[in-house]
């Protein structure tokens, strides 16, 4: 009942977020509309899972920490060890059956269209997607198979994967979740130094030296020339007004900004700001540091592994050296990683076009980002044991991964993050730097700046582009 009722809420969370972002359904034939109703229930239901996953490792750290607190209280009887492991393997079991069976179910479903010479409807599409479910079913067990020969060529290894419930599956999930690691290596470090500038564009940034007045009289002659140009061009010179139209919306939202700051009290401008941008760079220079402890305790402790012991319990030992405050601290940080993966997922460049738009997005993409999503949350308790932010044991199939018992993965792992992350805030933070080097040095118009504003064209007053 408690686990109906915790998977309720996240699907209701889920059900109001995929609408906020779905394209609104045109006139559509009942057929499409029916395939789109159930594809959009699978992908609810895999967003739900997805949050389950991000969720599952906060609520049983806490958890273990309210059990030591209070041993005896009636209240809380319920939380006890054998609910944390159902969690646990029901957020595997689920994570297993959306990734491998849900998801491409409502792809190829919705991409269905019935074989030629039957009757065209549901029960068509259905059949074609059973089908291709099929032929994908085989060739991943094939290429998993194949994988696993030049891997491990043992006769072992090989008959482990015959069993299919209690070998192969995990073994495929273990695969899974590796790819699911590297891209969160992969990300986490772009979006740690990525959250500075997304906070900056939520929040009002100190008015220094500025005159918003004056800012604000030349944003508004600016969009009145653009709305004069616009005015006087032809409707049949379709380019020239396509390009004024997207400077005219840039100039309005330069002008809402201004309008936004101008309207922002002076605690929220002087006090908010900074003390935000203060507690990223405490949260990232705390994640940096216990990446860099978890590697040296690699070097001389076995335990340090994430697969080295079976741990004490739940409810038996903290599982932080500073009790509770260190468990919330541990927390707050996993939540910090997981948005700062999912915006570094989003900043890249080849998943730009990936971001979701509100009411404007298509069943197809979202299908694409809920898979996404849940690969990056499922590999997440992962990452986090692996660098060492939390010392939780992970249950259930999570903690039955084999390359996490690898000594050389796991540090190279560590040292990889490390290394990027401070790479990456170390570039965030100098580029400001050196972009005012450059344009001293008269060396800006060589465009040896990697901001993608400097190399963009700028129409002309006669409406011509100049480039360099």
């Amino acid at each position: 009942q408690i686990c109906f009722l915790l998977f309720a809420v996240l699907y209701i969370v889920s059900y109001f977020i995929i609408t906020r972002y779905k394209r609104k359904a045109d006139e559509q034939e009942d057929e499409d509309a029916i395939v789109n109703r159930i594809s959009l229930f699978l992908s609810t239901f895999t967003l739900a899972v997805s949050a389950g996953a991000v969720l599952l490792l906060p609520f049983s750290i806490i958890s273990n920490e309210i059990l030591l607190s209070f041993p005896q209280n009636y209240y809380i009887q319920w939380l006890n060890g054998s609910l944390i492991h159902g969690l646990w393997n029901l957020a595997s079991l689920f994570s297993n059956l959306c990734l491998f069976v849900l998801m491409p179910f409502a792809f190829f479903f919705l991409e269905s269209e019935g074989f030629a010479g039957l009757k065209k409807g549901i029960r068509a599409r259905i059949l074609e997607t059973l089908v291709m479910l099929i032929l994908l079913a085989l060739l991943i067990l094939g290429i998993v198979w194949v994988a696993s020969a030049l891997i491990d060529n043992d006769a072992a290894s090989m008959e482990s994967l015959y069993d299919l419930w209690e070998f192969y599956l995990p073994y495929l999930y273990s695969c899974i979740s590796l790819m699911g690691c590297l891209l969160l290596l992969l990300c986490t470090p772009v979006g740690l130094s990525r959250m500075f500038t997304v906070m900056g564009q939520l929040l009002v940034k100190p008015t220094i030296l500025e005159d918003l007045d004056e800012q604000m009289y030349i944003i508004t002659l600016e969009e009145e020339a653009i709305q004069r140009r616009l005015n006087g061009v032809s409707s049949m010179v379709e380019y020239q007004t396509a390009e004024l139209e997207r400077e005219l919306e840039k100039v309005k939202s330069k002008k809402t900004n201004l309008e936004r700051r101008k309207k922002a009290s002076a605690w929220e401008r002087n006090l908010v700001y900074p003390a935000v941008m203060i507690l990223l760079l405490i949260e990232t220079s705390i994640s940096v540091l216990l990446v860099a402890l978890n590697i040296l305790y690699l070097l001389v402790d076995e335990t340090a592994m994430p697969k080295g012991s079976g741990g004490p319990g739940i409810g038996n030992a903290s599982l932080s050296t500073f009790g509770f405050v260190g468990a919330a601290l541990e927390i707050i940080l996993i939540f910090y990683l997981m948005v700062s993966s999912v915006v570094g997922f989003y900043s890249l460049r080849f998943f730009e076009n990936f971001t979701p738009r509100k009411d404007d997005t298509t069943m197809t993409k979202i299908i694409g980002n809920c898979v996404s999503i849940l690969v990056l949350s499922s590999a997440l308790p992962v990452m986090s044991r692996t660098l060492g932010i939390t010392r939780f044991d992970l249950l259930g199939d999570f903690g039955r991964f084999n390359w996490l018992g690898n000594f050389y993965i796991v540090l190279s792992y560590n040292l990889l993050f490390a290394i990027m992350t401070t790479l990456c805030l170390v570039r965030k933070f100098t580029s400001a730097v050196r972009e005012e080097l450059l344009k001293a040095l008269g060396l800006d118009k060589l465009q040896l700046s990697n901001n993608p504003r400097d190399s963009e064209t700028k129409p002309s007053a006669n409406g011509h582009q100049k480039t360099l």
